[in-house]
């Protein structure tokens, strides 16, 4: 059961991977929506994913932003160019976690810069995993 994690952005899109119980994280793809949406089938492809886990960022009181509207549309691209099952999931304070982590770990600001979206889409589908798949 591979899943792909995606954390959209509008500079970058995060991915992570899974074949069953830890995500990993992996690339970052930048280029427009349209060039990413095919980097992330392209990807779930590859390793044959059953779901695509799409991060939707909500206020941190469940509301919805721009950036939801965006992450949804982007969703919905994702579905109306393949057969794999796309599922959306609360992505708040993904990005906190994957920076603090960093800093943990005493990366660089470039370092953080370049890995923060993969690390984010990481923590998301680790997340997904953790509450819907149970061991």
């Amino acid at each position: 059961m591979p899943i792909i994690g995606v954390d959209y952005g509008l500079k970058r899109v995060g991915i992570a991977f899974s074949s069953g119980k830890i995500a990993f994280a992996g690339e970052t793809l930048t280029g427009g929506d349209d060039a990413c949406a095919r980097g992330v089938i392209s990807a779930a492809e590859k390793i044959g994913a059953d779901e695509i886990v799409v991060g939707l960022p909500k206020n941190m009181n469940g509301t919805e932003s721009e950036m939801t509207t965006l992450a949804r549309q982007f969703a919905a691209k994702l579905e109306a160019a393949t057969k794999i099952k796309i599922v959306l999931w609360d992505e708040r304070l993904t990005s906190a976690q994957a920076d603090r982590a960093m800093l943990t770990g005493d990366l660089s600001r470039k370092k953080r810069k370049q890995h923060i979206d993969s690390i984010s889409a990481q923590i998301m589908l680790q997340s997904y995993i953790d509450a819907v798949k149970p061991s």
